[in-house]
């Protein structure tokens, strides 16, 4: 082992982690310095907690005959088989015991201990290492609270006293670096899930004034679920987060999917954007499209998603939606120390009485005459349902809706 070449591996982790190299790229860079070092390192496995509305936690994964590290999200580990793994593995073993790091070289006897010394085994590994680099209460979030990481060499005889040191060197660099490249992907995912993509884009790059807007122009989506009132009113209680869930699901899913960006959940009502990619005919005719697309899928799942809860003894509902198209600010509005990163002008009012217009004149959505201009009219399947006056509104609308055979 050279310990020139480890003085250098630290210098350069301390360069990736100010660059900001992925998780992927550090892990990778640094097992291949370490090797050329003189670490006989076969394989490499750093598992972080994170903060994400799906995955408990990422591992970022090396081998040596590999040519790029893998990364993956994993699930909840508080319940089920899930937890009794979690339970008897290595990293468990750290944080019960207290223990900073632990070796088995891979024999019968530690192989019956731990299900990942027996993996090693069976990959042709000699010794394996699992390592816990803790962070400082203040340095924790949530129930992340330090980073784990486990490494493995097929050489015979496994690792020497020196390398593990050499190694344990060298790890509370990368521990850091691979926090902050944590911390970044979890900065943007945490504003993308609460704001949309397109509005965490924004802020990411800096437009967190308050007052600082755009004038666009969008095709405006705004849907509620029918009779939720009553549902409320009649189901029980612990039903009406998952009744929630499962039609914000539906209709975020096909918001998404046709290109659109939700804004806002505001309990059962969903707001949302479809923009144009210029100021051109053709370009607001795709967003309205979309925006109809988005209509039809999201009516689909709950068409498939109804008999499932009606089977299982649940409430069950439509959505209704309502959708035009003008200009709008899109930016942040409220106080100095809470803000709120959302469309607003006249547009956006007339989308949600359009919405509630649904109610009335019974159908599962509704345009307003400028949409079924810009979409195409006819040529979209839309047709006039007659005027209304709404509620608000001065001017009485002429809305739209899908024809039946094209819904």
């Amino acid at each position: 082992m050279d310990d020139s070449k480890l003085t250098a591996l630290s210098a350069w982790i301390t360069e990736a982690g100010l660059i900001g190299l992925s998780e992927t790229e550090l892990l990778a860079g640094f097992c291949a310095r370490a090797v050329f070092a003189g670490l006989p390192i076969a394989s490499g496995l750093l598992v972080i907690d994170t903060l994400h509305p799906v995955y408990e936690g990422n591992a970022v994964r090396w081998r040596r005959d590999e040519p790029e590290a893998s990364f993956t999200g994993y699930g909840r580990t508080t319940a089920g088989e899930r937890e009794e793994k979690w339970r008897a593995s290595p990293f468990f073993h750290l944080i019960d015991t207290g223990e900073e790091w632990m070796r088995r070289r891979v024999t019968p006897e530690s192989c019956a201990e731990f299900a990942a010394v027996a993996t090693a085994a069976e990959e042709g590994m000699t010794d394996y290492l699992g390592i816990l680099n803790r962070f400082e209460a203040e340095g924790a979030i949530a129930d992340w609270d330090g980073l784990f990481s486990a490494w493995t060499t097929d050489r015979p005889g496994g690792f020497s006293d020196e390398e593990i040191a050499g190694l344990l060197k060298v790890l509370p660099g990368l521990a850091m670096a691979i926090k902050a490249a944590t911390l970044a992907r979890m900065a943007s995912t945490l504003l993308e899930t609460y704001l949309g993509r397109d509005a965490c884009n924004l802020v990411w790059s800096g437009r967190i004034a308050r007052g600082v807007a755009d004038r666009i122009d969008a095709v405006l989506w705004f849907s509620d679920l029918r009779s939720y009132t009553r549902i409320t009113d009649t189901a029980l209680p612990e039903q009406i987060i998952p009744l929630l869930n499962d039609y914000a699901d539906a209709v975020i899913s096909a918001v998404q999917a046709a290109g659109g960006d939700v804004l806002k959940l505001i309990g059962d009502g969903v707001l949302a954007i479809f923009r144009p990619e210029d100021g051109g005919a053709e370009a607001r005719a795709r967003a309205c499209r979309a925006a109809l697309e988005a209509v039809r899928g999201a009516r689909a799942t709950i068409a498939t998603l109804n008999p499932q809860r009606a089977e299982a003894g649940q409430p069950v509902t439509e959505m209704y939606a309502g959708l035009h198209i003008g200009e709008v600010f899109f930016g942040n509005i409220g106080s100095a120390h809470r803000l709120d990163f959302t469309v607003v002008g006249p547009a956006v009012n007339e989308t949600s009485r359009i919405a509630e217009m649904c109610r009335s004149a019974d159908q599962p959505m509704l345009v307003s005459s400028a949409f079924a201009a810009a979409a195409g009219g006819a040529e979209a399947g839309l047709v006039c349902v007659g005027r209304y006056a709404l509620r608000g509104v001065r001017m009485p609308q002429e809305l739209f809706t899908v024809e039946p055979d094209r819904g």
